[in-house]
């Protein structure tokens, strides 16, 4: 066996690493956990050793489970979730653990910023807003806080770059995650100096950017031992993990749009040009030439959330029955009618992303009564995450961008029932592809691209990328959910001030 490429991603979660052959079959896959942790309101980190821990882990145990000749393995990709803010010092040690997309500490680096520069310059250069949860008002967060943390740091690096470093000894930033930093231009792929120097941020504490499916360097010596790869196997510097699963879901052509849902969820549009819109996402694709609308949001969790805190029957029945905790649940949510009558879910659980940007933003159960039940409460959750969606892509139609269909992908695309609410609340078709491996996927097609297992990326998706089901939406059903989608943003509406009225 031969021309095997192995995919790692670092989510939020977990980490996922799979070994691929070259028509995208997986050979063999492991998933492992880690903590997040909340050492104070807002605040929301993670160790990177625990993800260099569980990816070793993983990296062995993907090599047994698939009886893998290290050898075989062409090229390695990795990549990790957004906007994290890692400083380590010349020898790559963490002086502070990881500070993730979904912390907002930086809220009040955030405000006084945007007073200084105004959101206009730093849009001009990032095609971003300016909001807590991206890298740079961590790292300006952490240059008021903790000066010494900042003096002594060497680079500032993502999930993805510390993985490569760990693999291969080189510190790196790919083009794809360089927009959680704003002095990272959209437009060129390359650091503003200006900006650097009106924010304040020295410009030698960023990583050298590569091109995502770019040769960065071999696995070590060191790497090879404690992962069983063998030294020298090419890794390429990978990319965004949403950018990637866009790329493991097929989107590849202009106007295709990927949509997530995981513990980030959100859409990824392919368009030929830096289209920015100041309430999304722009950040390059992982493929040459192209860039991607984003809208994220935070909701995607919420029925994990739902489940662990409201769910503890169905999770004792998980251990007589064998019927997933999560399953049960989402049957109970079919037994209820189209708009869970009346029940709307906000899935703000961690303040919201876009097209919002409320970091006070509060998960809201609205329409309860005593006819209500736990099924009420769980469609309305599926129901609330495909709105946020909804808002997401109605935004973009803003900058001319009209999506007719989706491709779906994540935790989420599991569920027929959530997928075909999706498609009915957007009105869209949906395809799935093999969902739960897309980011994995799309992170070993980087490293099939760069070491020359694939001529082009359209020869690689070609090759790999198989939809297994299609929803289309059911427009009856899409008539009531344009009703309760107007209920849904007014909600949000009346109760912005209050919100913050609850911070108090």
């Amino acid at each position: 066996m031969s021309k095997l490429l192995l995919g790692i991603d670092i989510g939020t979660s977990g980490c996922k690493v799979a070994i691929f052959d070259k028509q995208g079959k997986v050979i063999a896959q492991s998933t492992k956990s880690y903590p997040v942790y909340y050492p104070a309101s807002g605040f929301v980190e993670q160790n990177p050793a625990d993800w260099w821990y569980e990816v070793c882990i993983a990296i062995k145990e993907v090599l047994a489970k698939g009886n893998i000749n290290p050898q075989d393995i062409a090229g390695i990709g990795v990549d990790g979730q957004s906007w994290a803010a890692l400083p380590v010092d010349k020898k790559g040690i963490p002086l502070h653990n990881a500070m993730i997309w979904m912390d907002r500490r930086a809220s009040k680096q955030s405000k006084e910023t945007l007073e200084k520069i105004g959101f206009d310059r730093i849009f001009e250069v990032s095609g971003n807003s300016f909001d807590a949860t991206y890298a740079t008002p961590k790292i300006l967060w952490l240059k008021e806080n903790k000066p010494e943390i900042y003096e002594n740091t060497y680079k500032f690096l993502q999930c993805n770059s510390y993985i490569n470093f760990k693999l291969t000894g080189k510190m790196t930033q790919d083009l794809s995650q360089g927009y959680g930093v704003h002095v990272f231009n959209m437009k060129t792929g390359k650091y503003d100096g200006a900006l650097c120097e009106e924010l304040e941020i020295d410009i030698k504490k960023l990583p050298d950017i590569f091109g995502c499916d770019e040769v960065i360097g071999g696995v070590s010596k060191e790497a090879a031992e404690v992962t069983g790869l063998l030294a020298g196997t090419p890794v390429v510097a990978g990319g965004l993990d949403a950018a990637c699963g866009t790329l493991g879901s097929g989107v590849v052509e202009f106007g295709q749009t990927q949509e997530q849902g995981g513990q980030a969820g959100g859409m990824s549009i392919c368009v030929d040009s830096p289209l920015a819109h100041p309430k999304l996402i722009l950040s390059y694709h992982v493929i040459p030439n192209a860039w991607l609308l984003q809208g994220g949001t935070v909701g995607g969790g919420s029925l994990k959330w739902f489940r662990q805190e409201l769910g503890a029957y169905e999770v004792e029945m998980e251990k007589t029955t064998g019927i997933n905790a999560f399953d049960a649940l989402v049957n109970e949510a079919a037994k209820i009618k189209t708009g869970s009558e009346g029940v709307i879910f906000l899935p703000y659980m961690a303040g919201e992303r876009s097209p919002i940007w409320d970091t006070n933003a509060k998960g809201v159960f609205f329409g309860l009564g005593y006819d209500k039940t736990k099924g009420h409460m769980v469609r309305s959750v599926l129901e609330g995450t495909a709105y946020a969606l909804k808002h997401n892509l109605k935004t973009a139609e803003e900058v001319g961008v009209k999506v007719e269909e989706l491709i779906a992908m994540g935790g989420a695309a599991n569920s027929k029932l959530w997928t075909q609410i999706k498609s009915d609340v957007t009105g869209k078709v949906i395809k799935v592809p093999s969902s739960d491996t897309a980011t994995t996927l799309g992170a070993a097609i980087l490293a099939g691209v760069g070491t020359g297992i694939y001529h082009d990326y359209k020869e690689a998706v070609k090759e790999t990328i198989k939809i297994t089901r299609v929803h289309e939406p059911d427009m009856k059903a899409n008539a009531i959910y344009n009703k309760y989608y107007e209920v849904y943003l007014e909600i949000y509406d009346k109760l912005k001030d209050t919100f913050i009225k609850s911070e108090v």
